[in-house]
């Protein structure tokens, strides 16, 4: 699996925790140098101790994705340790659920501005360098919710269909320049995401369907080694996968 994984430079967004975390653990160790991005630097900076205490490279960039300045250091701290970036993996997600009735507003701008313009910034943060190298591979993180719409979910399903749109039409315009982008889709995956749900009576729901239902971070790790590590000339455009017992 770490074929055309070991030496690459990943910068992943949203790194302190859960998806992001994973990912970094697994591709360090099977040869990546990672380039860890998150609001909590402490979180960051001692996962990238720990990788590199491992034996592989590392380096911790406090960064909030909504704001493109931060996310544009973050890839240009890539280039200047490492000289390249070969995978930009735009993680970084909210998803406080509500329904609309409830009028939260905040809540909206909040998935708009991590979901969606986050994305956008990792994009463009990364396209030019990738563009120049004549190489580089774009994952995006939708979501079961990108290909669905439950009910008190309207706008994080909203941003998670906006993911995939992006990212399809980001897959169409790349081709002259031999980027590769990946969508990856989670169902239930135990993270924190259900902790930045600000509704009382809806976080104690999807904490429940997560305890019942959720697998393991690594799950979502294991996806994105796959879709690196195949021959450059594959191009693995999207994979949706959930927990064997989720019917949703």
């Amino acid at each position: 699996m770490s074929k055309n994984i070991e030496g690459k430079v990943v910068v992943i967004t949203g790194a302190s925790s859960g998806l992001g975390e994973a990912s970094a653990r697994l591709l360090s160790e099977q040869g990546a140098k990672v380039v860890l991005g998150a609001r909590r630097l402490k979180r960051i900076e001692r996962l990238a101790s720990e990788i590199k205490d491992g034996g592989a490279e590392a380096i911790a960039v406090e960064t909030d994705v909504t704001d493109q300045k931060q996310v544009n250091a973050l890839v240009e701290a890539a280039i200047k340790q490492y000289g390249r970036v070969d995978v930009m993996l735009n993680n970084a997600g909210l998803m406080p659920h509500s329904p609309l009735e409830r009028l939260k507003t905040d809540d909206w701008d909040r998935m708009i501005d991590v979901n969606i313009k986050g994305v956008l910034y990792g994009i463009a943060a990364a396209l030019p360098h990738m563009q120049k190298q004549k190489s580089g591979h774009i994952i995006n993180v939708s979501s079961v919710a990108g290909h669905l719409v439950t009910p008190g979910g309207a706008v994080y399903c909203a941003t998670k269909h906006a993911v995939r749109a992006i990212s399809e039409g980001l897959r169409q315009e790349v081709k002259p320049y031999n980027i590769r982008s990946t969508i990856v889709s989670p169902g239930a995956v135990a993270t924190e995401l259900p902790d930045s749900i600000t509704e009382k009576d809806v976080s104690e729901g999807i904490h429940e369907f997560y305890e019942k239902y959720a697998i393991p971070a690594d799950s979502f790790a294991r996806v994105v080694s796959f879709a690196i590590s195949q021959p450059e000339e594959v191009d693995i455009n999207e994979v949706l996968f959930r927990p064997t017992a989720q019917a949703l």
